[in-house]
């Protein structure tokens, strides 16, 4: 009776470890965020536009405060002021639309390659169900 109880208790954990590990898949992927913990807050003066990392110790982060941007370098020896008051300008808008056009065009391409799988598995599924494939063809 023993090793009954001890591979429940296994499957149970596995059950519960899988359980997390698609929550954190969901999370992920999904990129979710919790709300925030500050109740009336209406639009935040602070926000990490994009971090990107140089080595194992440094990084770049761009933050913004207030409509206004600062470039700064995150060491163990502490943050660095790159630049600062950066403001937007038409360049920037120019380059914000190209990269928005490039990202719509690659949606556009995973919507037909989408599309394309479909129709072949519909295509497959039809020739399955009408007898023209075996079993031991698919595998």
């Amino acid at each position: 009776m023993e090793l009954v109880s001890i591979l429940r208790m296994l499957g149970g954990l596995g059950v519960v470890l899988g359980l997390l590990g698609i929550a954190l898949w969901v999370v992920r992927r999904y990129d979710l965020k919790l709300p925030g913990r500050i109740a009336g807050g209406t639009e935040r003066r602070l926000e990490l536009v994009e971090r990107l990392p140089l080595d194992k110790r440094r990084s770049v982060a761009l933050i913004r405060r207030d409509g206004r941007e600062h470039l700064l370098l995150l060491a163990p020896e502490g943050p660095q002021l790159i630049e600062g008051c950066i403001l937007r300008d038409a360049i920037d808008d120019v380059a914000a639309e190209a990269r928005a056009a490039t990202e719509r065009g690659r949606q556009a391409e995973a919507r037909a390659n989408a599309a394309a799988v479909r129709q072949s598995f519909g295509q497959m599924v039809e020739r399955a169900s009408a007898g023209r494939i075996r079993t031991s063809d698919t595998i």
